[in-house]
């Protein structure tokens, strides 16, 4: 009896143990070389693009489902092709400054395997046009 309660208790404790690990992430594998820019002041009606560059520093090739953003005035685009281990690549966002003022978007990154997106935050100022 005594060894059955203690099989039991056993096997508990691990599989608690095991519950509890965390899930990986998928910036353990895309490691961005950054993950927020701000381009400062812009002037209005001139679109802007930043890369963020990043590695596959995972075990083997990292596939980007898709790069979505927090509003239309933003334009993500990615790799179509799986990024071979220790590869370098980036996602681009473009950013139409069309209304002057401060702004903040973001552009989510789905990696395959993986299921929280990773965020890459773009930031400024779009200025008024000189006339």
């Amino acid at each position: 009896m005594k060894k059955i309660l203690l099989a039991i208790a056993v096997f508990g404790v691990s599989t608690a143990a095991l519950a509890q690990a965390p899930a990986p992430k998928a910036d353990e594998v895309a490691k961005f070389k950054e993950v927020k820019y701000n381009f400062g002041k812009i002037q209005q009606g001139k679109p802007v693009t930043h890369d963020f560059g990043f590695v596959n520093a995972g075990d083997a090739p990292l596939i980007i489902e898709n790069a979505t953003a927090s509003c239309g005035c933003t334009t993500p685009t990615w790799p179509q092709k799986p990024v071979a281990k220790g590869a370098s690549d980036k996602v681009t966002a473009g950013f139409n400054a069309a209304n002057a003022g401060v702004f903040e978007k973001t552009v989510f990154v789905k990696v395959k395997g993986y299921d929280a997106p990773l965020e890459l935050k773009i930031s400024g100022e779009v200025v008024p046009a000189a006339k």
